[in-house]
């Protein structure tokens, strides 16, 4: 009976299983020195991209809860005001939401966003991250186009590098409060 229950932690433990948490509170995000899993999301064009393929390079990586939400709009407004900076850091800046393509694309044409979206409609990817929390479906089932089993990421940024590992990461459960762009341009510029 003990060699059963240790091999199933160890099978548990090895495939990174993930809950959806209760609320925003009680998200278990992955730490500094961790690394992002290598999953599946969609770009813009519907077209599934693995994450090892996308964070290749040093990264800003910001996880919001869709082009809905006027704090996130304000957040990857003002990522946009200092791209150029960032990049000039050596980082890329990608964007990832449960929107699905469709929106994602409307939310890139609406801000003239020069940067990468991608989607995680089905939450697999926050749910790795540790950030899903349980919401209600309402208008999430149309933004995801029904792949949304009832869930939204606390709004996340990482730094990570070209390796995956995270380096830096800011979560607050509450929505409204971001990492600025100061801020965050003077995290890089220490890292």
């Amino acid at each position: 009976m003990k060699k059963i229950a240790t091999l199933i932690l160890i099978f548990i433990s090895s495939f990174g299983f993930s809950q959806i948490a209760d609320a925003p509170e009680n998200v278990s995000p992955l730490l500094i020195g961790e690394k992002i899993p290598n999953m599946s999301l969609l770009d813009v064009n519907g077209k599934e991209v693995k994450t090892n393929e996308i964070l290749n390079q040093k990264t800003v990586l910001i996880v919001y809860r869709g082009g809905w939400c006027p704090y996130c709009n304000a957040q990857l407004a003002d990522m946009q005001e200092i791209e150029k900076q960032i990049i000039e850091l050596g980082y890329q800046v990608v964007a990832i939401s449960p929107d699905s393509p469709n929106f994602l694309k409307q939310t890139e044409d609406n801000k003239k966003l020069k940067y990468q979206l991608f989607s995680d409609s089905d939450g697999k990817f926050s749910q790795a991250l540790g950030i899903a929390f349980k919401k209600e479906k309402g208008k999430l089932e149309k933004y995801s186009e029904g792949k949304n089993p009832g869930f939204l990421p606390v709004p996340t940024v990482y730094v990570v590098n070209k390796n995956q590992e995270i380096e830096f990461l800011y979560i607050n459960p509450n929505y409204t409060k971001r990492l600025s762009g100061d801020m965050l341009l003077a995290v890089l510029k220490k890292l």
